[in-house]
């Protein structure tokens, strides 16, 4: 419906729908020469903006009927969608060094973490990641795994107390608790709490709301989404300040990545200034909170429509733990856990696209590519494609325990793919098997919202999610 919905509107644009064994629209002519990749027409001025903006999931599975390689503009800006896992294999490891983040990706940056990991380039990135690198070592991550049994047993008990719950709600409250405990050890009750919890909402909205304020004019007035996230920012960045000088006088030890990045020295002596160190935080304030908050949110959605996995994943809780919490140890046996996990992150992929642009004019593929184009590696459609996956929109956690699934390996890419992969990759595998793991313990789920029509924000949003959660020693 959804598809159709799209494709309607898509004509009413202007835009050419096209078919992938040969597409004769205007861009489409060229297909043959090998020059310029095909792709919708769009309005003039606007191109496929008002489409993308809509729809934007829909929109790029119809932008994947021409071809593997699909260019359209929107925002003012020139896009190629790329659906081909052995290209998005060229650009993220084999040729990496011939593409950049890109404008797109740097003016979302720019919002709110302009020196953060995810935003720098060149020596600036590669000196950040390796300073960093030692927060995620297992070792590391093993001190917070009993914080996250922890917090999630807190939640659960919560949870329990209610007849319904707000699912991508109450998912997002334990897991910024999980977060908060490893980037601050600050209380999220405190006042200090406060600011964080506000600072999380308003990072969130803004994020959201950055695809409708590209379309704005430069000299338009700030949002009102944008002044509250002035306003909470600057009183983020005063209890950043506070923290940096409580750790820098602190006798005794802290085991957060705050206090990492304060250790951090580089090759050359030098240390990161406070500004570079406020930006680290906030870049994993959001990557690290909203992204696994909706990874788990699918993952116990879809584990409540599926009885038939819900009885196996028993049966795992059942042989590894004697219904005692869960600790790291148990993590290699938690291989149902794992499977459920990994093919939420496949049906929905938290971040459903990533951006890159070329150094400089190239040939990808068949195709020339400018340098000012940027590309968007098309996740969300890839690993729902049915040359990849057999019955690709159905859950199927036990997929991943069949041997011999022959498909490119990046076919599957919900953390991103080359040197820039995902940093916390290990770290949010790790916490949502213990989160998914100790909740399935403790609770039984039941389905309010039958049906998700996920939306491409600054992260996949399922929207409100509605369930009844049962301890089960009332089952």
């Amino acid at each position: 419906m959804m598809s159709d919905l799209n494709a309607n509107e898509a004509h009413a644009d202007g835009e050419s729908t096209g078919t992938s064994n040969g597409v004769e629209g205007e861009l489409g002519k060229s297909q043959q020469s090998g020059e310029i990749p095909p792709g919708p027409r769009g309005l003039p001025l606007v191109g496929s903006t008002l489409t993308l903006a809509r729809h934007g999931l829909a929109f790029s599975e119809q932008l994947h009927k021409y071809g593997d390689v699909v260019a359209y503009t929107a925002f003012g800006e020139d896009f190629v969608a790329i659906y081909d896992p052995e290209l998005i294999e060229s650009i993220l490891v084999s040729r990496n060094d011939e593409f950049w983040k890109g404008d797109f990706e740097m003016a979302f940056g720019d919002l709110f973490a302009p020196n953060g990991l995810a935003f720098t380039e060149g020596e600036q990135w590669r000196r950040q990641r390796s300073a960093l690198q030692p927060a995620f070592t297992p070792q590391q991550i093993q001190t917070h795994a009993d914080s996250i049994v922890e917090k999630t047993s807190i939640s659960a008990n919560h949870w329990s107390k209610r007849r319904e719950i707000d699912l991508r709600d109450a998912c997002s409250k334990l897991t910024l608790s999980i977060l908060v405990d490893s980037l601050f050890d600050v209380d999220l009750n405190s006042d200090r709490g406060a600011v964080i919890r506000n600072a999380a909402s308003a990072i969130g909205d803004l994020v959201d709301a950055s695809g409708a304020a590209m379309v704005l004019p430069e000299w338009a007035p700030r949002t009102p989404t944008e002044r509250r996230y002035d306003r909470v920012m600057a009183q983020f960045d005063d209890l950043i300040s506070d923290l940096i000088a409580e750790r820098r006088e602190a006798v005794s030890e802290y085991d957060d990545l705050l206090t990492l990045l304060l250790d951090v020295e580089f090759a050359d002596g030098s240390r990161m200034d406070e500004s570079t160190v406020r930006d680290q935080l906030i870049t994993f304030f959001f990557a690290g909170h909203e992204t696994t908050s909706v990874a788990l949110t699918y993952a116990i959605w879809l584990l409540s429509g599926s009885p038939s996995v819900r009885s196996r994943l028993n049966a795992e809780l059942e042989a590894v733990s004697d219904g005692s919490g869960l600790t790291f140890a148990d993590l290699p046996a938690l291989e149902m856990t794992e499977c459920i996990i990994k093919e939420a992150l496949r049906l929905y992929p938290p971040i459903s696209s990533f951006y890159r642009q070329p150094r400089q004019d190239l040939l990808l593929g068949n195709y020339q590519i400018s340098s000012d184009t940027t590309l968007q590696l098309a996740t969300y459609n890839i690993q729902r494609d049915p040359r990849w996956w057999d019955n690709p929109d159905t859950f199927d956690p036990e997929r991943w325990q069949k041997e011999g699934a022959s498909r490119p390996e990046y076919a599957y890419l919900p953390f991103g793919g080359g040197p820039r992969h995902c940093i916390g990759m290990r770290f949010a595998m790790i916490e949502l098997k213990l989160a998914l793991a100790t909740l399935a313990q403790q609770m039984e789920f039941e389905r309010i919202t039958d049906t998700i029509t996920p939306a491409a924000k600054g992260v996949l949003d399922p929207g409100c999610v509605t369930m009844r959660a049962r301890p089960i020693s009332d089952l």
